[in-house]
């Protein structure tokens, strides 16, 4: 793995933007904190996130799973060219917009330190609508999906302080097997794969949404396999 940089730290607290009375759905009321300003200089990190950070659901966003958006700005080019439009850091509502690894890179569990703090990948970032209202590209959301350009999460297990400039290291990798790529590739496009999503929820240091998705899918493909073998090759 070449250098690694943390080349833009964003943040935002949640604003509303639109109107109720828009003819286009695209333009009504909403409220998120999507739109991310660059922070200059050090910026706090804790367990909850980064200092001045917020989400509009916190339900969905946000916890000690998902403390730290992270995007690599390697897709900014190839995003571009295929919609069209300038990207700058925070384009995909990142908090850390990073130089030197991507998706194919790095692994669930990976431990990295950066500045003081200590942070570990928990899952791929799973975007949601907000991302497609946010350009106004109505399956946006669903590209990231199938091309599995989706950054992922941090958890932050030492808090301290970091900014733009500093450099990634990685302190421990203890699932060398589950690449940020392979577990999108189960998660998304191997969903009949049952082994494979047994797996994958066996990982420790998985987030609990994550694993508690891929136990259903097993459960309920599980289920299915059964009634199918009850019922017979006449049904």
């Amino acid at each position: 793995m070449s250098a690694i940089q943390v080349i833009g730290i964003q943040i935002a607290q949640p604003k509303t933007y639109g109107s109720d009375h828009a003819a286009d759905p695209m333009s009504r009321t909403w409220n998120t904190a999507f739109f991310k300003d660059p922070v200059t200089g050090p910026v706090a990190v804790t367990p909850s996130g980064l200092e001045g950070d917020g989400q509009a659901d916190p339900v969905h966003h946000g916890g000690a799973d998902k403390a730290i958006c992270v995007y690599p700005a390697e897709h900014y080019e190839s995003w571009e060219h295929e919609l069209g439009i300038a990207l700058s850091h925070a384009a995909f509502g990142e908090n850390f917009t990073t130089l030197g690894m991507m998706e194919t890179d790095v692994c669930i569990g990976d431990v990295f330190s950066c500045g003081e703090v200590s942070v570990q990948i928990s899952q791929p970032r799973q975007p949601c609508w907000k991302l497609a209202r946010r350009w106004r590209i109505k399956d946006l959301a669903a590209r990231v999906d199938r091309t599995g350009k989706s950054g992922w999460y941090f958890r932050v297990l030492g808090n301290g302080f970091t900014q733009a400039g500093d450099v990634f290291k990685l302190v421990q990798r203890v699932h060398p097997e589950w690449t940020v790529a392979s577990a999108n590739e189960v998660m998304h496009h191997r969903r009949k794969d049952l082994i494979a999503a047994n797996a994958l929820a066996q990982c420790q240091a998985l987030s609990a949404s994550w694993r508690s998705s891929l136990q259903q899918r097993v459960a309920s493909g599980e289920a299915s396999n059964a009634d199918i073998r009850l019922q017979g090759p006449n049904g």
